[in-house]
């Protein structure tokens, strides 16, 4: 007889529980979150976690693979078409299990040890896995494993294509990575080809972030002018925890990016992600979605204003996708603290760096994301809620800050009896409570 999760372990089911009441309660402001749908954690939760399939359709190692390859067809078939792309010029591999392993395959797959690549700087609002480092220690496998030098944003909060150029004719680059964690704005992918092609460098897109922005035709499209495209399906496209890597069908591409995942640095692939990846590509290709992706963005032009009438400042003074970078130093109060006071009132957000920091563990700034609000429909009064919300964090920081001084440890003292934090704190969870939760 089978038993369900509630009988075979009770602590485990009530703490699954508690983050899906912890999820309805909460105002999700994570950028590289989203609320995915019912179909997509019924893949999760399928018998495909069972079954184990090293190798790619039709040369798999082991038998009674028979159905897992119509469905990694299937998923491929549509992550081609999601993004408008031809089958005779474009490859896919959906099976990286997240998109950092998707970003390794590929430097697996073009280069050497000790090869030269071009990342965005952390502090600029690059990502880990693109090669970051510090002056004194190699933070990243990438910049371990290879030589990594960043470009960055001027004080203006864009990227500083002049000096990208500079430093790719003096770096001279195997590798130019373009895509961004925390990046309120489109990229201009010609330059960032104009300049590979002057280096003669390979060209990858990094488009986690902004995939269901691309795949709608919303934002300028990488595919253009890039060699490789990776992403994950888990922020914008509003899909599964995976990866995914697109090749141009030119240098032997395909095949060095596929070996590079399996036998090279993968397993069997996770057959319940696939699945989960297929249905929620459907969904994109829907007319419906990019109604959503629209209305994200509207949200965060709409946040974006309201927050700089509230005397919050902006990097590059507002946004192109569903990211607002926020730089509180003119409130005179950290990231990190504003996060922390966030996090007690069920606000969900996340500290981060912003032009001239030096610390990614005390920033001056933080990232809000609107993908996940939008997901659960939040109407115009609700954001204007959160910027109220919002400011009214601000000034509790500064008030325990004034008041406790500026240490984390006395920042935080006694901070779940604060009558005006636990006011606070009910109130928008009532709020919460009454918006649409999709699964």
């Amino acid at each position: 007889m089978t038993i369900g999760l509630s009988e075979h372990d009770p602590e485990l089911f009530n703490l699954i529980e508690n983050e899906r009441k912890r999820q309805i309660e909460n105002i999700e402001l994570i950028a590289s979150e989203n609320f995915t749908s019912q179909p997509v954690l019924e893949c999760l939760g399928s018998v495909l976690t069972n079954k184990y399939s090293e190798g790619r359709t039709g040369r798999r190692y082991y038998g009674g693979n028979e159905e897992i390859d119509k469905i990694e067809n299937l998923c491929e078939t549509r992550a081609l078409k999601a993004f408008n792309l031809d089958s005779n010029d474009w490859h896919v591999n959906v099976q990286p299990y997240s998109g950092s392993s998707a970003n390794f395959s590929v430097y697996n797959a073009i280069l050497k040890p000790s090869d030269k690549i071009m990342c965005l700087d952390l502090f600029s609002g690059g990502h880990l896995t693109h090669g970051f480092k510090t002056e004194i220690k190699k933070i990243s496998a990438s910049s371990t494993y290879f030589n990594s030098k960043s470009y960055h944003i001027d004080e203006t909060g864009y990227i500083d294509y002049k000096e990208l150029e500079r430093i790719a004719i003096n770096y001279k680059p195997k590798l130019i990575i373009c895509g961004a964690s925390a990046y309120p704005r489109d990229i201009k992918y010609d330059v960032f080809r104009k300049i590979s092609d002057k280096v003669k460098a390979y060209l990858m897109a990094d488009i986690a972030h902004i995939s269901g922005f691309v795949s709608t035709g919303v934002m300028n499209d990488p595919f253009k002018y890039c060699d490789i495209v990776t992403s994950t399906p888990h922020k914008t496209l509003r899909g599964p925890r995976s990866g995914m890597i697109f090749a141009k069908k030119t240098d032997k591409l395909a095949t060095k990016i596929d070996e590079s995942g399996f036998p090279s640095l993968q397993g069997g692939p996770h057959n319940h992600q696939i699945a989960a990846l297929a249905t929620q590509f459907k969904e994109v290709m829907e007319p419906q979605f990019k109604n959503y992706i629209l209305k994200v963005r509207e949200n965060a032009k709409y946040l974006a204003k309201k927050l700089t009438d509230l005397g919050f400042q902006l990097s590059t003074d507002g946004t192109d996708n569903h990211i607002l970078l926020i730089d509180l130093s003119n409130f005179g109060i950290t990231g990190s603290k504003m996060e922390h006071i966030c996090d007690a009132v069920n606000i969900s957000l996340n500290k981060n760096t912003v032009y001239g920091d030096k610390s990614a563990l005390s920033p001056s700034g933080i990232r809000i994301g609107t993908s996940c609000m939008t997901t659960r429909r939040m109407p115009k009064e609700g954001w204007d809620k959160l910027c109220l919300w919002l400011k009214k964090c601000v000034e509790i920081s500064r008030s325990r800050q004034l008041i406790f001084g500026k240490k984390i440890k006395d920042f935080l003292r006694d901070i779940d009896k604060d009558r005006e934090i636990i006011k606070l704190k009910q109130e928008i969870i009532d709020y919460s409570k009454r918006l649409y939760f999709p699964s």
